[in-house]
């Protein structure tokens, strides 16, 4: 078999195979290679004697540290030939952490908590970072080797276990991937080549513009086909895009939503790219053929921002613009809050407006609560720690109802107890106190003490955000978790709520009183002091019959008339 890797403008190159090393020959662009049996190996650059793990390895099961090992993709017996994907409009997200959803924190204990999803009614299941990063317990955003599956969630065969039972359950599933940076502990690229440009806020950044760069943007753009075609992924979420410099004339992000579109095509199953970013710029979800990136969605934390000031009444930090009169208003009409103003946060003019006659809702996800706005809080608390359970379950009415695409973070269709906290695990005791002291001071720039934020690195913190399951059977959680069921159900029941049309889409805010206006339905909800009349016509849902749970003028309706 041939050992290969990109080490341009070295002296030598060797590689040790099952503990031999070999010289190897350098070829055309950089690449060297050496054709030698055997199944672990590393590399030696140079006259460093520092054995280096393979930048593409397929497989890392002693860790980033340790050596690659030859893994073949093809040699997994897959069950799902007859799965042919979903589409991402009109369907409704689920995300979870592989660490945490089940109590063993592995790809087969998820895959027995996958008939909940359905039952639920969610189309796609959204894993946060499997990618090999170091220390065993981890949110996977840390990553360091980008086609290796994490070993301790059960490595590259698990994973794909787990896609091939939720093909199986008609579940789609979408995975976390990082390319904006690298993580602080085991990032070797640089030692073969020109990986790097510089640094962002969260670790080494990708150079995808600079000289040397071209194989970098390979580098990437291989890793993102890899997931979706080796492992059946069906869409990508791509984390912090904001952060991902590039000044070439064809975004990264363009060239990948290229890629990707003709792997489609091959494939024969819709794939998708869906963004995180903080730019509130409508290009990157406008076609190509309009002028944009051509990507299929984006997260929208404004859609976040102006929800949960709606709900819990929270101005602090990026929240305060999100206090204005109508916030909940401007945001659920235009997906953007800001959009070419201001904003007090950054101190400067933020935004673009979107076309609302020609760019659909579903290209926007909206949530009550993620990953990042619940575990960037000191304590890691939900929104159920905050407000009632009528509160909580008006934000997901107006979620389920909007035109929005809808993303549900685990656990919280039951109201979870469970927080979900910031943990790490890095074994060494000077990174591992840089994380601790980094985390303290970010906190402390919102507001809380150092004794509100929980060490990272204590494992009491990771087993802390493990969800219980049997709260799913306590007859408080159990009402919250039908309401979610039949929020969903009627959303595929009547088109009118699923109707992504912003142009056809206004909404009503009088302080606490917010009405959507949905074709022939309505929705009233109600948190204010004043008793509010629902409108006539026949009520399909409503918060008054969750028992003992939700008391006026805590309420929502669904009225069809």
């Amino acid at each position: 078999m041939t050992f290969s890797v990109w080490a341009p403008g070295k002296s030598r190159v060797r590689v040790r195979v099952d503990g031999e090393i070999h010289a190897m020959v350098e070829e055309a662009g950089g690449w060297w290679r050496a054709d030698v049996t055997g199944a672990d190996y590393s590399f030696f650059v140079d006259d460093d004697e520092t054995p280096l793990p393979d930048p593409r390895s397929l497989r890392q099961p002693d860790g980033v540290f340790g050596p690659s090992q030859v893994y073949d993709h093809t040699s997994f017996e897959w069950s799902d030939q007859a799965w042919t994907g979903r589409a991402l409009p009109g369907s409704v997200l689920y995300e979870l952490h592989i660490g945490t959803f089940t109590p063993e924190g592995t790809f087969d204990s998820a895959i027995g908590k996958l008939d909940h999803l359905v039952d639920l009614g969610v189309d796609f299941v959204e894993v946060m970072p499997v990618n090999s990063f170091d220390g065993t317990t981890g949110w996977g955003y840390d990553g360091v080797l980008w086609g290796a599956v994490h070993e301790p969630y059960g490595g590259p065969d698990g994973f794909k276990r787990f896609v091939d039972a939720a093909h199986a359950r008609g579940l789609g599933v979408v995975l976390d991937v990082v390319y904006n940076h690298m993580g602080p502990s085991g990032a070797f690229l640089d030692r073969f080549g020109p990986y790097f440009a510089g640094r962002n806020l969260w670790g080494p950044a990708l150079n995808v513009t600079g000289p040397g760069s071209d194989e970098v943007r390979r580098y990437v753009l291989d890793n993102a086909l890899m997931w979706l075609r080796d492992f059946h992924v069906d869409a990508l979420r791509l984390d912090a895009i904001h952060a991902i410099l590039d000044t070439r004339a064809t975004h990264l992000l363009e060239e990948m939503a290229q890629e990707v579109d003709a792997l489609a095509v091959a494939v024969r199953r819709p794939l998708s790219l869906i963004a995180e970013s903080d730019l509130n710029d409508p290009r990157h979800v406008t076609p190509r053929a309009a002028g944009g990136y051509g990507l299929a969605a984006q997260w929208c934390d404004d859609l976040h921002h102006a929800l949960h000031v709606f709900l819990t009444g929270e101005t602090q930090g990026y929240y305060k613009d999100f206090g204005a009169p109508n916030a909940l208003k401007t945001a659920l009409e235009n997906a953007f809050f800001h959009a070419g103003t201001w904003s007090s946060f950054r101190e400067r003019t933020h935004g673009r407006p979107i076309d609302k006659a020609v760019t659909p809702g579903h290209r926007f996800l909206c949530f009550l609560q993620n990953h990042d706005q619940i575990g960037n809080r000191a304590q890691g608390d939900r929104m159920s720690a905050t407000v009632s359970p009528g509160v909580l379950l008006c934000g997901a009415a107006i979620m389920f109802c909007s035109p929005y695409t809808p993303m549900v973070f685990m656990g919280e269709e039951w109201a979870a107890s469970t927080p979900w906290q910031f943990f790490a695990s890095f074994p060494d005791p000077e990174l591992a106190e840089a994380v601790r002291t980094g985390r303290r001071r970010e906190f402390a720039e919102h507001g809380w003490g150092e004794s509100e934020v929980p060490d990272p690195m204590d494992p009491a913190t990771a087993v802390r955000s493990r969800l219980d399951w049997s709260e799913v059977d306590d007859p408080a959680h159990a009402s919250v978790l039908s309401t979610y069921k039949a929020l969903i159900a009627l959303r595929r029941e009547h088109p009118e709520l699923s109707d992504p049309r912003l142009d056809a889409f206004s909404v009503e805010q009088d302080d606490r009183v917010v009405i959507l206006h949905r074709g022939r339905i309505q929705l009233v909800c109600n948190l204010g002091t004043t008793d509010v009349p629902h409108p006539a016509g026949e009520v399909l849902l409503s918060s008054q019959g969750v028992r003992d749970l939700v008391v006026p003028p805590e309420n929502f309706a669904i009225v069809a008339r």
